[in-house]
């Protein structure tokens, strides 16, 4: 019967996807060139990376990571970087959908924050729900 319980729990634990990180530490954003080497970090290691919660600024850089995903209830608040590479850093980081929405309607010109929820990312903009 433990035999059972122990190949039933070890199961479970590979049935969950395994998170390399969420995006809560970061949260509040940053200088883009910090936030580089840890979204290549996060993409290199393959695992799932969680945007959830408050996401602003640098933060969005994640959804450059190949295997994102986005909780529905997340806030990601978008801006125009204070220096034009960070701009940059921000929108190469997006998907082509994203992209298209940001420039056409201005958002990343202004520092005022643009919020789009999780939900609108996965829906509009094609991005992954979180599992």
């Amino acid at each position: 019967m433990m035999k059972k319980t122990i190949l039933a729990a070890a199961g479970l634990a590979l049935a969950v996807p395994a998170f390399a990180a969420d995006s809560t530490p970061y949260a509040m954003g940053g200088i883009t060139r910090e936030f580089a080497p840890k979204v290549r970090e996060a993409d290199r290691s393959g695992k799932l990376f969680r945007i959830g919660g408050h996401c602003q600024s640098a933060c969005t850089m994640f959804l450059a990571v190949r295997n994102v995903c986005i909780e529905p209830s997340a806030r990601l608040l978008f801006h125009a970087g204070k220096v034009e590479r960070g701009t940059r850093d921000m929108m190469n980081s997006y998907n082509s959908k994203l992209r298209a929405y940001l420039t056409a309607n201005r958002i990343m010109e202004s520092p005022a924050f643009h919020t789009i929820s999780g939900s609108d990312m996965i829906s509009r903009f094609g991005y992954r729900r979180c599992p």
